[in-house]
């Protein structure tokens, strides 16, 4: 088994294990993400609802905005204001120019970018740091996506400014409807939080264990 230690002053277990696979670290993020919602309940926080699919960004006509994933769900609301989209890519069969954006796999092209909305997936392929260097010029940075459900502490303290995710509003009628391949849609919706409007974690934290007292 490999040795474990705990860090007193943080709270956090570091352990020395072989780099993960894609798969274990999709399930490892998943347990995270139970966990905070856990803390979440417990400590009777409810994040807002979102009603903005494009992370509150309010794109401009000419303002330059970037996108890192396709989100072909939001292309539109976005090229409707009339900006400017460029969006990058790891999957070099996408590359190229679409109606009214370009995709390109060069990441450094985000640096022209004043407004960012990015996948979530980034927590699971390990490009968070480098693309957030490459957002330096942005003033909003938005991640959205299912896997965007964790403790927001250290998102916030790299420059993130928004986070989108879903939340389960009914479990059982989520598991059974997961379970029979349809929609969720009925038993969950789309919340959304920024740095103003997130306690923190030792103030969660605080309130959970006072509940549970």
């Amino acid at each position: 088994m490999a040795p474990i230690w705990l860090e007193p002053t943080r709270w956090r277990w570091l352990a020395v294990t072989p780099a993960p696979t894609f798969f274990e670290k999709t399930i490892g993020f998943a347990a995270a993400n139970a966990l905070t919602r856990c803390v979440f309940d417990r400590a009777g926080f409810r994040p807002g609802d979102s009603a903005d699919s494009i992370g509150q960004m309010k794109p401009q006509p000419d303002e330059q905005i970037g996108m890192i994933g396709l989100f072909r769900s939001l292309l539109g609301r976005i090229l409707e204001s009339g900006a400017r989209l460029t969006v990058v890519e790891l999957n070099a069969a996408l590359a190229g120019e679409g109606v009214g954006y370009r995709v390109t796999l060069d990441a450094s092209e985000l640096a022209d970018c004043s407004k960012v909305v990015s996948t979530s997936t980034l927590l699971l392929n390990d490009t968070l740091d480098r693309m957030l260097a490459h957002c330096r010029n942005a003033g909003w940075f938005a991640m959205v996506g299912p896997s965007a459900g964790c403790l927001l502490d250290a998102l916030f303290a790299r420059g993130v400014t928004l986070l989108g995710g879903s939340w389960v509003s009914e479990r059982q009628g989520f598991l059974d409807s997961l379970r029979r391949g349809e929609s969720r849609s009925e038993f969950a919706g789309k919340f959304v939080l920024t740095k103003g409007r997130y306690p923190g974690f030792d103030p969660l934290l605080n309130r959970a264990c006072g509940m549970r007292a």
